[in-house]
């Protein structure tokens, strides 16, 4: 049975309403067709916001998380993946900085911003790089001035599954979970699967 998100993005999802975050998913963004840098043939497909988690009883960059989800296999390498970007290598079957385009590409930045002002009010938020595993040095990433000059200025985190879960599993009950992850997550439990840290 096919489910309506990425499974790592309904992991998100249950890890941010565990926190008292609403959720929304999948919001398109596109450079603005007036923008100097504008190439018809190159912008005129909508890139998109995984999962925007907005949390109305916390300020400043905490209140809004945005959250860009690679649920790859192999995990996320912070150095091979900027070496990647910056060399201008094909990765994974496309130029590497598609993958991340909001925090390499102007144009893209900017129509990220206001799609992110547009739909929480708000220009400062955190931008949590959701993966399977992290391979490496995630600060290599999250310090990354470049990046963060693309986003405002704005915090980045890099956050992995095993640390999803070891939020999630305590506060597991018995009261239906909000997506099908988190009611899987909660038969596991009562099966006497271990889903904390110290598993």
């Amino acid at each position: 049975m096919a489910t309506k998100e990425d499974i790592l993005e309904q992991l998100v999802e249950e890890y941010l309403l565990h926190q008292g975050y609403f959720v929304r998913h999948n919001l398109k963004f596109l450079p603005r067709r007036d923008h100097p840098d504008f190439v018809s043939a190159q912008d005129s497909n909508h890139s998109d916001i995984d999962v925007i988690g907005y949390h109305p009883l916390r300020s400043g960059a905490d209140r809004v998380l945005v959250v860009s989800c690679k649920s790859w296999q192999s995990g996320f390498d912070p150095a091979a993946e900027i070496r990647h970007i910056e060399q201008q290598k094909v990765v994974r079957g496309r130029e590497a900085w598609r993958s991340f385009r909001e925090l390499v590409i102007p144009k893209w930045s900017e129509a990220f911003l206001s799609t992110v002002e547009s739909a929480t009010g708000q220009r400062e938020f955190t931008y949590v790089l959701a993966v399977t595993k992290v391979n490496g040095d995630r600060q290599l990433w999250e310090t990354k001035a470049s990046f963060r000059e693309a986003i405002g200025g704005n915090p980045i985190k890099v956050l992995d599954l095993r640390q999803m879960l070891d939020t999630i599993a305590p506060a597991l009950s018995t009261t239906l979970a909000g997506t099908e992850v988190g009611r899987m997550l909660q038969l596991f439990k009562a099966a006497g699967f271990r889903l904390g840290a110290d598993n």
